[in-house]
């Protein structure tokens, strides 16, 4: 995707697929510029790295003509936008990000993770193990806590990790040549309707790899894959998957392990994000390290100097009194993983989940296993639902959800309610562990929530 003016502009630049797209542009010496709903942390940073950005949905706010102008558009921004209708009526060519990353990493090996949960730090994760070995390109879907960046270059390598991401069917764009599969527990049924499509989505996605799958162990009894590649398989603890973790050990706020593969086993490694669910991300991203003939000291290395991907069950505040985690997630079994972490290292903590529904549709698909997972916690703060692209639907809302939660000590707040909340519990003195969960804008309240229980 190219023009002879070398400008390039994006429909919804602060998404973080599209931010990596925008900067890659730059790098290759294009005057990038986009537009976005809202400011944020992100949008931010692309206007300091010379990206410009306006907020306003007004088509005399472009700053390039539109014939022939490259356009990527995330549908994250409806076409029913005018800056989208405008675009389209006069010329510009207009490509789905998915699209665009498609044609960027068909020339190299591309190492994909697609999966319901798990994707983004499983890719970076493998991103840091090959940086480690020497280089690697990478566009990733999370900020790395390594790099403060969600995309890495180098033009050295023939390997390109990428975040393979099924929303709107977005990874049938890409040619894989390994990926990793962590899961199809159903989602993004807006879109696909059906838990069965979901899936066939998947298969007709591990039919276009040309090398080999390494799939979450149990999978390969769900999707039907006649495609060419080889497969294997892998698991936190499962022995019969062909990499897998034993003699694990978690003590003190930390997680060592072995590792077992076809060829041996790797003894002793340590974790650098002590969370339960990272063995499994750890054991898919050192089996596609070792298929890329990554030695193992630089793996053992790699996963001890990981430092994470931001939102990620990053932990922000860390005191004999209080333990504050902030997380992204936004799926009922990506919360589970995250609340039986939480356990796991902090056993004897009271604990408190404050949880930001994400889409109508999601909240109302998944409002049963929501209100399970939550059921678990020692305290539950809703907060109103994120819409997002999403307009409202009638009867479903926090107030839903709230009513189906068993959780005896359950509450629906306001942000300035809750940041009371939060103060009250800091100055009652309780061991606690406090959890907020979410893909929607509660990431804002992060350093205002750390700083008080700081206190």
């Amino acid at each position: 995707m190219s023009n002879t003016d070398k400008q390039i502009f994006f429909l919804g630049i602060g998404g973080i697929g599209m931010s990596a797209l925008a900067r890659y542009y730059r790098h290759e010496g294009y005057t990038v510029a986009g537009y976005d709903r809202t400011p944020s942390e992100l949008t931010h940073a692309l206007s300091e790295e010379g990206i410009s950005i306006f907020y306003e949905d007004n088509p005399e706010l472009l700053p390039f003509p539109p014939e022939n102008l490259p356009v990527v558009w995330t549908p994250a921004v409806p076409q029913q936008t005018a800056l989208w209708q405008y675009l389209n009526n006069h010329g510009a060519h207009i490509h789905k990000r998915a699209e665009a990353l498609g044609m960027i990493t068909a020339a190299r090996k591309a190492l994909c993770v697609a999966g319901t949960h798990g994707k983004t730090t499983t890719s970076t994760m493998l991103a840091h193990l090959l940086a480690e070995s020497g280089g690697v390109n990478a566009f990733l879907g999370g900020i790395s806590e390594n790099y403060h960046t969600n995309l890495l270059l180098d033009s050295s390598s023939p390997y390109v990790v990428v975040e393979a991401d099924e929303f709107d069917r977005s990874f049938h764009h890409l040619r894989p040549h390994m990926t990793v599969v962590t899961s199809v527990d159903p989602d993004h049924l807006d879109i696909y309707g059906t838990p069965e499509a979901y899936r066939e989505s998947f298969e007709q996605y591990c039919n276009l790899v040309s090398d080999t799958i390494v799939l979450k162990y149990g999978l390969h009894d769900k999707l039907h894959i006649t495609g060419k590649a080889h497969l294997l398989t892998y698991s936190a603890e499962d022995t019969r998957a062909d990499y897998y973790a034993a003699n694990i050990v978690v003590s003190d706020g930390s997680i060592v392990f072995d590792l077992h593969h076809p060829s041996g086993v790797m003894r002793g490694l340590k974790l650098g994000v002590p969370v339960w669910v990272n063995i499994e991300n750890s054991v898919a991203a050192a089996a596609i390290a070792l298929l890329c003939a990554v030695p193992e000291e630089t793996i053992r290395r790699g996963l001890q100097s990981f430092a994470g991907v931001h939102r990620r069950f990053n932990i922000h505040v860390q005191t004999p009194q209080t333990v504050y985690i902030d997380d992204y997630a936004h799926h009922p079994q990506e919360i589970a993983a995250s609340v039986a972490s939480v356990r796991k290292l902090y056993p004897e903590r009271h604990l408190i989940g404050i949880f930001q529904p994400h889409l109508y549709t999601r909240t109302r698909d998944f409002a049963d296993g929501f209100a399970w997972v939550l059921s678990t916690l020692d305290e539950v703060i809703l907060l109103p639902i994120y819409p997002a692209r999403e307009l409202p639907i009638a009867g479903v809302d926090s107030q839903m959800l709230l009513g189906k939660i068993t959780c005896p000590d359950k509450h629906l707040m306001s942000k300035d309610e809750l940041l009371a909340r939060i103060a009250e519990h800091a100055r009652q003195h309780q061991p606690v562990a406090v959890l907020t969960i979410g893909a929607g804008d509660i990431d804002r309240l992060v350093p205002t929530i750390a700083e008080i229980l700081q206190k």
